[in-house]
């Protein structure tokens, strides 16, 4: 039996969310599934500290130039987990050092950004893959695959619903001085949900509203989107919704067709009901990686799943879903809803057609 040659990565970026990736990398490590986290990079020495303490890591550098360069031929990928403006200089860096790229979501600033990264990685024949792992929840990827094997026929309507008061200031501080939040932040997730269920959009309205006074961006949302093959979704997000029972992280989802209806219910529950007044119920729970903690198992085991489909593709040389190209249509849909909401008009998003 062949042994598989290990792929040598390095993560560039130790904040707080990067520490699920590198858990979920160790993960893979440690499965003997080949993959090593060889090097670690942020500007802050003390996160940088922190990082290299906890995973082992030797190799650390508070500069990317100077990590790529110390590492020249020796690294096959690099996991960018910093924030989407160092992106247009981090994306392209790596590009020109031959390796292949994931890159935190949203990783660009605009669509203009988003297409100019997506051609100089397309340039440099290297791999451009977006960290969405939203699509990658247990629960949400068996509601995905159920919708698509034909279970309840053709769909014809959905709704994706996160609503939630759950503080995810005190963790991530700079989501309260984000002008634009939880569209940019949280709908981009859900709206990509929406897209692997039911496909392109062809037009979305949007409105907004800020309850929480003490932040500076919107924290509701609510979008009705008319997909290319007729389906209607609705995509609602917020997070200034109490309740005793708070979901979350988890997603809600809604899908009727023409031989049945699903619905993804809180507590990780898919009900599958036939035309004949028939229901199966499958308990979706996702299995909770050693080191997870509540609540954010399911976000934390979804980590672990794109990234070993992400490895998976990488052996097999195929290109994983959310690639560059694929995510720049995610992120034409948040750059039309903030459009949308701001005019009162339905929108018609810009597509990767090129």
């Amino acid at each position: 039996m062949t042994q598989q040659r290990t792929v040598r990565g390095a993560l560039i970026g130790c904040g707080f969310f990067a520490e699920n990736q590198m858990r979920a990398w160790r993960d893979l490590h440690e499965m003997g599934k080949g993959v090593e986290i060889v090097a670690l990079c942020d500007r802050d020495p003390q996160r940088l500290a922190y990082f290299r303490d906890l995973f082992g890591v030797e190799a650390a550098y508070t500069e990317a130039e100077t990590l790529f360069a110390a590492f020249a031929g020796e690294l096959d990928f690099v996991d960018i987990a910093t924030t989407t403006p160092s992106h247009a200089a981090l994306v392209p860096l790596a590009a020109r050092h031959g390796v292949d790229i994931i890159c935190q979501k949203p990783f660009a600033g605009s669509l203009e950004n988003a297409s100019r990264l997506i051609a100089q990685c397309s340039a440099s024949r290297v791999s451009l893959g977006i960290h969405e792992n939203f699509r990658w929840q247990h629960a949400v990827r068996q509601t995905i695959e159920t919708l698509r094997s034909g279970r309840i026929g053709r769909p014809f309507f959905g709704r994706i619903s996160y609503r939630s008061g759950f503080d995810v200031y005190a963790a991530q501080p700079y989501l309260a001085r984000a002008e634009r939040f939880i569209l940019e932040d949280l709908g981009i997730h859900v709206l990509d949900i929406a897209r692997a269920l039911f496909g392109e959009v062809a037009r979305l309205s949007c409105e907004t509203t800020r309850i929480n006074a003490a932040i500076a961006g919107e924290d509701v949302a609510t979008l009705m989107l008319q997909h290319d093959d007729g389906i209607t979704s609705v995509v609602d997000c917020s997070y200034a919704t109490r309740l005793a029972d708070d979901p979350f992280p988890q997603s809600l989802i809604e899908v009727d067709g023409v031989h049945g209806s699903l619905r993804l219910r809180q507590d990780f529950v898919l009900e599958i009901h036939d035309t004949g007044g028939h229901c199966v119920v499958q308990t979706v729970r996702p299995e909770p990686p050693a080191w997870s903690e509540s609540p954010w198992v399911p976000i934390q085991a979804s980590v672990l799943a794109f990234q070993a489909d992400w490895l998976e593709a990488y052996r097999q040389n195929r290109p994983i879903e959310t690639r560059g190209e694929d995510n720049y249509n995610t992120l034409a849909l948040v750059e039309a809803a903030y459009e949308a909401a701001a005019t009162h008009q339905s929108v018609i998003p810009e597509r990767w057609n090129r």
